[in-house]
C-alpha cells in the first residue's frame, strides 16, 4: 500500500529547516535524559510529507529494540478524534444529526436522566458522566458495552459544565456507531476512515494480532526516578486488540500527520474526499468558548472531537504560538497531533512514555512552538 503523502523536504514546503533541526536536538536531549525511550515526529504541508524522524527505542526489555519508521505508537486520547470522525461520516450520510439525542439511536440510554444528552454534548465533554466506570469485559462483549453506557448515571445536568470525559464519552460513541451501523465500531472505522485514506497499514483502532510486533511498549518513570519502566496496563495483546475508542488506537506519526492533512485541506487527502469542507469547519468550531474545563483547569475550546487554540493565555499541547484556529488533540502524558488550517501544516509527535505534569505540558508547548516558528 502506497503512503498517501509524497515525500518532500521542509525547504520545498516553506518550512525553516533550522527550527526543525533544533526540535530534533531537543527530542534527542529528552531521550538522553531518560524522559522517554523513543519518539517519532512528522510534519506535512500541501499534501506532502516534509519530515519524518524516528528517535530512540521502541522497547527496553528484555532487550533494547530501536524504533523504526513503521513502529506503531499508542495514541492514547489522540484516538478520540479518529472515533469522532466515524460519527462525522454518519452525520454526512444522514444516519445521525449532531442535535440528536443519544437515546434516539441507542434505546435504553435515557435511563438515569440521560434522555436529553445530545451528540454535541457528548463530543464536547459536556454530557455529565465523566467518572462512570467501564469494565474491561466490554472490550469484547459489545452487548455488555451497550448495557454499560445505558447504565451510566449523571453527575450534573448535561450542558451545564465542560469536564473532560476520559473514556466514557467515546465508549458511548462506539455504542452509538454500532447501534446505527450494526457493525463493530472498529471494523466501521477501518472500512470507512483509515482504509479510504490509504492509512490501513499505519493507523489502527483495534490492533490486529499480525501487527502486534510493530507496537512500541509504553513506559512511565520509575517511582524511584532515573529510569523508564514498562507500564502494567497496556503492553499486552488483549489491550492492543481491544482498540478502546477513547484511548487505545495505534499509529505512526506520519499517519496522524496525514489524517490532519486531510482535516487541514477541507476533508481531502491525496485526491480522496472523506469529508465535506463544511463538515470539517463545523466539527472544528469552538463550541465551549472560554469556559473552563473542570478536569484540565483551563479553557479547552472544544470542537466535536478536536479542540482549538483560541486566544486564551494557556492551551494544552497545541503550542502557545499557534494560530487561534489550530486544532488537534493529545494523548495522556505522551503525545500531541494538530493541524493549522491557516498555513496547511499538520504535525504529529508521538512518544512511548506517559510522563506527568508539569513537565509534560511544558515540553509540549516547546515542541509545538518549534513547528509553528518554522512555518513561512
Amino acid at each position: 500500500m502506497n503512503f498517501p503523502l509524497a515525500s518532500s523536504t521542509p525547504s520545498a514546503l516553506n518550512l525553516e529547516q533550522g527550527r526543525l533541526d533544533q526540535l530534533g536536538r531537543i527530542i534527542e536531549g529528552h531521550i538522553r535524559d531518560g524522559r522517554y525511550p523513543g519518539a517519532q515526529i512528522a510534519v506535512a504541508r500541501r499534501g506532502k510529507l516534509a519530515l519524518l524522524k524516528t528517535f530512540g527505542d521502541a522497547a527496553l526489555e528484555p532487550s533494547r529494540q530501536p524504533a523504526a519508521d513503521d513502529t506503531l505508537w499508542l495514541l492514547y486520547s489522540n484516538t478520540k478524534v479518529i472515533t469522532a470522525c466515524a460519527v462525522w461520516l454518519l452525520v454526512e450520510r444522514g444516519a445521525l444529526r449532531f442535535t440528536d439525542t443519544i437515546a434516539t439511536h441507542v434505546p435504553g440510554f435515557e435511563a438515569n436522566g440521560k434522555g436529553e444528552v445530545t451528540l454535541i454534548q457528548l463530543l464536547t465533554h459536556q454530557a455529565g458522566f465523566p467518572n462512570a466506570q467501564v469494565p474491561k469485559a466490554v472490550w469484547e462483549d459489545h452487548d455488555l458495552l451497550r448495557q454499560t453506557v445505558c447504565g451510566f448515571s449523571l453527575e450534573w445536568t448535561p450542558g451545564s459544565r465542560v469536564h473532560y470525559h476520559g473514556l466514557t464519552a467515546h465508549w458511548t460513541a462506539a455504542a452509538l456507531i454500532e447501534a446505527v451501523t450494526k457493525t463493530d465500531y472498529r471494523d466501521f472505522i477501518r472500512a470507512n476512515v483509515t482504509e479510504p485514506l490509504g492509512l490501513g497499514n499505519e493507523l489502527f483502532v483495534g490492533l490486529p494480532d499480525a501487527q502486534q510486533g510493530r507496537a512500541a511498549d509504553i513506559h512511565e518513570p520509575a517511582s524511584e526516578g532515573g529510569r523508564q519502566v514498562k507500564r502494567a496496563d497496556e503492553n499486552n495483546a488483549e489491550f492492543r486488540r481491544a482498540g478502546s475508542p477513547g484511548g487505545g488506537g495505534y499509529g505512526t506519526a506520519r499517519a496522524m500527520a496525514a489524517f490532519y492533512q486531510m482535516m487541514a485541506h477541507g476533508g481531502v487527502l491525496n485526491g480522496v474526499r472523506l469529508l465535506s469542507p463544511r463538515m470539517v469547519a463545523y466539527v472544528t468550531r469552538n463550541f465551549t468558548g472560554d469556559r473552563i474545563d473542570g478536569f484540565m483547569g483551563m479553557p479547552m475550546h472544544r470542537g466535536l472531537g478536536p479542540h482549538s487554540r483560541g486566544t486564551t493565555d494557556t492551551i494544552r499541547g497545541l503550542g502557545s504560538l499557534a494560530s487561534p484556529r489550530v486544532f488537534g488533540h493529545g494523548g495522556v502524558g505522551s503525545s500531541y497531533c494538530w493541524a493549522d488550517p491557516d498555513s496547511g501544516v499538520s504535525f504529529s509527535y508521538l512518544t512511548n512514555s506517559r510522563v506527568p505534569d508539569p513537565w509534560h505540558s511544558q515540553r509540549m508547548d516547546i515542541v509545538s512552538n518549534h513547528v509553528h516558528s518554522a512555518i513561512r
